[in-house]
């Protein structure tokens, strides 16, 4: 029996559901980062960066705000910002509602490369995470997804 001093081990049944997890959280993306790299030359990190600017109003979006979508730091978010700035992927400037701000915008080679690079993906994502599942897994994972999300939000905004 655990005591408050006492940590509140795993059962018999979550720990190879944690074992199970964990491995797909390690697994599932190195294998999508492998085919990004191998099929378009970017990083899962990149491709995720470009794909969630394409799904934006005029492709525009506060970096603060892109940097929470795609689970970064502002600071990683700015490194690669300057790097797909380079390619041409990314244009950055001051939001003109408030200057505190910067907005990130696609660029027309960014939507090029992410439009190319996403069948690809999609077929990794569709062979690795959907295709061994049934359509009731499907909806289990979703459920899941959403729940240990809305966790991870409320510890990530949980005061010290």
């Amino acid at each position: 029996m655990d005591t408050p001093d006492q940590p509140r081990w795993l059962t018999d049944e979550e720990q190879p559901a944690w074992i199970a997890l964990a491995g797909a959280l390690m697994k599932v993306p190195a294998v999508l980062d492998a085919q990004l790299q191998r099929d378009a030359g970017l990083s899962y990190f990149e491709y995720a960066v470009l794909s969630w600017l394409s799904m934006q109003p005029e492709r525009t979006t506060r970096m603060s705000d892109l940097a929470e979508l795609v689970n970064s730091s502002l600071s990683r978010l700015s490194h690669l910002a300057r790097r797909l700035e380079k390619q041409g992927w990314l244009t950055r400037r001051p939001d003109p509602t408030d200057g505190r701000y910067t907005l990130a915008t696609l660029t027309e080679d960014g939507w090029e490369k992410v439009a190319a690079a996403a069948p690809g993906h999609v077929e990794a994502v569709r062979r690795v995470v959907f295709d061994p599942l049934t359509k009731t897994q499907v909806k289990q994972l979703r459920e899941v997804g959403d729940r240990l999300q809305r966790a991870a939000d409320d510890e990530a905004h949980r005061p010290d």
